[in-house]
């Protein structure tokens, strides 16, 4: 794929379709930009699920075999197709070697999660000891002493006293950075923790990571990031950013199936400084733990935070995504990203802008920014007529998107596994979609 990092998604296009000698609405387009994609081949390791075996179906609006129009990698990730060996692995050690499956084969029980931990090192720029695969995302929160409200009414702390809340300017979707760091300059004294998403669920909006762990780490605060929707979606750098910790899920742009294993990370300058108030045994040193003799050999770091046994069958399904992962790099991954989600926007606001000269024709807002730098592959989209129509419409022409209340649709064409063409398609199936929204 000919496009440049430093150029913008709607200028590529443009060099494109010219070459081409066609619009940048032409389906050839499309169907160029899947040719000449260097990772389009990653599409073939995972199973995308079939028109005919979705609940809600019209089968009288598509074709039965063809693939739905899956644009849901922000909240469920389709599933690698080696999870199923992988799990076939473990499942057959267990029947023909019992216990001894803790201590054999290529992921030992007793070390499953470590086996794995350093396929996770590029995918969030950390090293290998600053990186715990380990329970979910909430747990690891808690663990970490930073899951807010419940650690504040867990020490007595009146929430809405001491919950910092930093919200949009009125008539505006997303926060401005200016508006972030003016909080923390001017509460930052008296400010412990500061705890940011790296990509907002609800509108997508991808945040300044360092800017605001240096705005953070400069008034004393420890800075910690919830990357549920960053990870395996956008490039991250938590150690030379100088995160102070991090957590994520894996279910979502790391496609390992729902409450699939999460997680954490603490900068290696903590290790011996940031200890769990909560001790479990797989915190324990490998070669004293099972001394049992309740002195406390605590691993330096954050597998000092681990509980108990790794779930070995959550471990196979992890491995099978983050096998993919490293096959390629964040980089080559977001470059497409940025292509992949540019191209829907643009067609997007091409076909559904809001049209003064025709005030009754329905019109879609992307409310995620528009800057590349600002967000992941997710958009949010809201429209001028009813939302939940224009999903149900959706639905039933197998576009797997989902809703998020007030008002927004949310869709992310993920560069592992979606193609332009399936961005076409969408564009398509959505303007059916809002023409039977309308008429209801």
């Amino acid at each position: 794929m000919d496009s440049t990092s430093h150029e913008l998604p709607v200028k590529t296009l443009e060099r494109i379709a010219s070459q081409l000698g066609c619009s940048l609405t032409d389906e050839k387009l499309a169907l160029y930009l899947d040719e000449q994609d260097e990772l389009k081949h990653f599409r073939e390791c995972f199973h995308v699920p079939k028109m005919k075996d979705l609940p809600l179906i019209d089968i009288s609006l598509v074709n039965k075999d063809e693939n739905s129009i899956y644009l849901l990698g922000n909240s469920l990730g389709l599933q690698p197709r080696k999870v199923k060996t992988y799990l076939e692995e473990e499942i057959e050690k267990w029947a023909k070697m019992g216990s001894y499956g803790h201590e054999i084969g290529k992921r030992p029980w007793i070390t499953g999660d470590e086996c794995i931990a350093h396929l996770m090192n590029n995918i969030v720029g950390a090293h290998k000891d600053e990186i715990a695969l380990m329970n979910g995302l909430t747990v690891n929160l808690h663990l970490l002493l930073y899951a807010i409200e419940s650690q504040l009414q867990l020490h007595g702390l009146d929430v809405e006293k001491s919950m910092l809340m930093i919200k949009p300017r009125q008539g505006e979707d997303t926060l401005r950075m200016e508006d972030i760091l003016e909080v923390i300059e001017k509460e930052g004294d008296s400010i412990a923790v500061i705890l940011f998403s790296g990509v907002q669920f609800y509108t997508g909006q991808l945040f300044d990571i360092p800017a605001i762990t240096k705005a953070g780490q400069a008034k004393g605060c420890f800075v910690g990031f919830d990357l549920a929707h960053a990870v395996g979606n956008v490039e991250l750098h938590l150690h030379d950013w100088g995160v102070d910790f991090a957590c994520w899920c894996s279910y979502k742009y790391l496609n390992s199936g729902a409450g699939a294993l999460a997680g954490a990370f603490i900068h290696e300058k903590h290790a011996h400084t940031m200890k769990p108030a909560l001790v479990g045994w797989f915190g324990h040193k490998l070669e004293s733990r099972f001394n049992m003799d309740n002195k406390l050999d605590l691993i330096p770091g954050v597998n000092g935070y681990r509980l108990s046994n790794p779930p070995i069958l959550l471990v196979c399904a992890l491995e099978a995504s983050l096998e993919i992962f490293n096959q390629t790099t964040m980089e080559t991954l977001r470059k497409k990203s940025i292509l992949l989600t540019g191209y829907m926007e643009y067609l997007i606001k091409h076909y559904y802008s809001k049209d003064k000269a025709a005030p009754n024709k329905p019109f879609v807002k992307i409310m995620t920014p528009s800057h590349i730098e600002h967000r992941g592959c997710q958009l949010t989209l809201t429209f001028s007529i009813p939302m939940k129509s224009v999903f149900q419409e959706l639905e039933k022409r197998g576009v797997i998107c989902d809703t998020r209340e007030p008002s927004g649709i949310r869709v992310a064409p993920v560069p592992l596994y979606n193609s332009f063409h399936d961005v076409y398609r969408f564009i398509n199936v959505l303007a059916s979609a809002i023409s039977a929204a309308k008429l209801k």
